[in-house]
């Protein structure tokens, strides 16, 4: 008899509880201690259409809480969305000075919201979803805090006119920060 993989564990365990909230813990569990269990729920949700609920969805679930709302789609159809070639994924990154465009924070440093070392994501600026293109100028470094809270949520690429009057209407301890945050990053050019 074959493994049953992780993802098939977890598809299991969400379906005999549609409903209720599920700890992440409680998810890592249902596959056997796999680290990778979020990878394998977001992919159930974005891949094959399950109305997980997370606390990005929900006021109502905590970081590390889910739900699946209602019965899942029986036919999975796999969608292959991995369009974005090592080639552009290298373009980006050096583009964005392997730092998250969001927060300026670099691979090894310590995520201050999440204590965990930051690893690095090519994001969408316009979501996929919304229009967006798997396009140099479309795309960005994000880590993973980051990439988890901006899915979705911003469409477009802040204009120059925008973002200085955002900066202007900052007070001074910010503005400071603004400028050694950009002048670290084009000395390193």
């Amino acid at each position: 008899m074959a493994k049953l993989g992780s993802k098939e564990k977890i598809r299991t365990f969400l379906r005999a509880n549609i409903g209720r909230v599920i700890e992440s813990h409680e998810l890592q569990a249902a596959a056997d201690g796999a680290v990778q269990y979020s990878r394998r729920l977001r992919e159930l949700r974005d891949e094959e259409g399950w109305p997980i609920l997370s606390h990005n969805d929900s006021s109502e679930l905590k970081p590390g809480q889910y739900l699946l709302r209602d019965t899942p789609p029986t036919k999975t159809i796999p969608q292959f969305s991995r369009s974005i070639s090592a080639r552009l994924r290298a373009a980006v990154l050096d583009r964005n000075g392997f730092t998250c465009q969001m927060c300026g924070l670099a691979p090894g440093e310590t995520d201050p919201s999440t204590n965990r070392k930051v690893r690095l994501h090519i994001g969408h600026v316009k979501d996929k979803k919304l229009g967006g293109k798997d396009e140099l100028s479309n795309l960005r470094t994000l880590c993973s805090t980051c990439n988890q809270g901006a899915k979705n949520i911003t469409t477009e690429k802040p204009g120059v006119i925008w973002l200085l009057s955002q900066i202007r209407r900052a007070g001074q301890d910010e503005q400071r920060a603004v400028y050694e945050w950009l002048s670290s990053k084009f000395e390193k050019q």
